[in-house]
């Protein structure tokens, strides 16, 4: 190789090496520009936006502390010029007026106590007052107002009252066709529904029965998302005049669901049908929906008369008569029968029946059920009233029941009570029936109360004198 071709090489190897070598500190230099540049933006953005606000903030709270300080020194020249303003009398009268439960004697001393260290603070102070920030602590309590309490109590009542109020008004029409002896029910609308979707709203539909029967039901259209729904749809429902005293309407009104079983909104139960007017014209009526989870079974009534012997140790119910029961066969009536059971402890000493009534609904039955208790046992002992159905084929269903006793709720304890008052004379009473399942509950809770007390013993006939 020749000296010339090697100089050559050399110059292109190190020209090279020179432009790597500058174009690597240029890349380090634009970098570090490009850092400073970040850093000063970084930097005019904390003065900006911490630095400035802050300053004015103290500037601003100090100006606030010098005025105050200003109309602090008003405020104590004004009471120099009455030094028998606020005095210990008034210091009393004060805490008497906000704190009316405090004795006057003990709000006296209070107040000498509050007052006490104020004195003795003016003596110390150049312009011979006392600070107003520790002058107005004790008597901040007057700034409470009692009433924004007494508000929130009345807010938090009991909730079912509450939702007793919000489930709105329903408007509907009675008329009775003297003729054709048929009554119409005119729905015509629901107001301030409660809402019963996610979304604020109801999809309600209502209910019609005319109680006791409740095979024959009528439904209206189903309103989409509305609370305001106007329904303006007639039902007839075929009954006879003289039976319409016995009649119970019975409006239920739901909430349609797709997929899940539908919500019921509220009921409304018209008892007497002649409340309004004699039903010859259409008479429009407005009803509150009072609260309701699930539809109100009317399983009926039951009349009997208790008459208790104290001399003879008898006790005797006389099952009158029942009404409107509930149909529990497919032909749209019952084979009632009545069967009393005399219970002591929860458990049951005695049971007896009536006869067997086919196929009705209010049977008669002027039986007497007599049953032999001694006077010392009549707070231990209870009867229990079951009406039943009668099936040939299969179990007897129960329809409804009632109890009577010194422990039970209600009308079954005023009745027992009653008969005890007057003895030797029949006590006659209308009693509502109930389902078997509420009953047990109740009859289960009170059979604690008897096993503190003791075994019950079986109920004896008194020795014949």
């Amino acid at each position: 190789m020749s000296l010339g071709s090697w100089q050559g090489q050399a110059g292109g190897c190190f020209w090279q090496k020179v432009a790597e070598e500058l174009s690597i500190s240029l890349l380090a230099v634009i970098v570090i520009v490009c850092g400073l540049a970040l850093v000063a933006v970084f930097v005019f953005l904390f003065w900006k936006l911490c630095w400035v606000p802050w300053r004015n903030k103290a500037l601003s709270s100090h100006l606030a502390v010098l005025r105050s300080e200003a109309g602090h020194k008003d405020s104590m020249a004004d009471k120099l010029k009455d030094t028998g303003a606020i005095s210990f009398l008034e210091a009393a009268v004060k805490i008497s007026h906000t704190s009316p439960d405090i004795p006057a004697e003990v709000q006296m001393h209070i107040s000498f106590k509050r007052h006490l260290p104020r004195q003795m603070h003016v003596s110390s102070m150049d312009y011979g007052l006392e600070p107003p920030a520790e002058a107005e602590q004790p008597t901040s309590i007057g700034r409470i107002k009692p009433e924004l309490y007494k508000q929130k109590t009345v807010d938090t009542e009991d909730p079912k009252k509450e939702a007793e109020k919000t489930c709105g008004k329903i408007n509907f029409t009675l008329k009775y066709d003297y003729e054709n002896e048929t009554l119409t029910v005119r729905i015509l609308r629901a107001f301030d529904l409660p809402a019963k979707d996610f979304c604020g709203s109801s999809d309600p539909y209502v209910k019609i029965y005319l109680l006791p029967d409740r095979k024959r039901k009528f439904q209206t259209r189903v309103h989409r998302k509305t609370l305001n729904p106007t329904f303006d749809e007639s039902f007839h429902f075929p009954v006879p005049h003289e039976e319409l005293a016995s009649r119970k309407l019975h409006l239920s009104v739901f909430d349609f669901d797709r997929f899940s079983r539908h919500d019921m909104i509220g009921e409304v139960i018209l008892d007497n049908l002649f409340e309004d007017s004699d039903l010859s014209r259409e008479t429009s009526i407005w009803r509150d929906i009072q609260y309701a989870t699930t539809e109100s079974v009317d399983l009926g009534e039951i009349m009997f008369s208790l008459c208790y012997l104290p001399t003879a140790g008898r006790l005797t119910l006389t099952v009158i008569k029942c009404r409107n029961l509930k149909a529990m066969d497919i032909t749209g009536y019952s084979d009632p029968y009545v069967k009393v059971s005399l219970l002591c402890d929860g458990r049951r000493l005695k049971k007896k029946k009536t006869t067997i009534k086919k196929n009705t609904l209010n049977p008669t039955y002027n039986e007497a059920i007599i049953f032999d208790i001694p006077p010392e046992n009549m707070d231990q002992v209870s009867l229990l009233i079951s009406v039943m159905d009668y099936d040939r084929v299969g179990h007897n269903e129960i329809i409804g029941v009632c109890r009577v006793g010194v422990n039970a709720e209600g009308l079954g304890r005023d009745h027992w009570n009653e008969m005890l008052a007057y003895p030797r004379k029949p006590i006659a009473h209308w009693h509502p029936l109930v389902e078997v399942k509420k009953s047990f509950k109740e009859w289960h809770g009170r059979a604690a109360s008897f096993d503190s007390q003791g075994s019950c013993p079986s109920p004896k006939p008194p020795p014949t004198p």
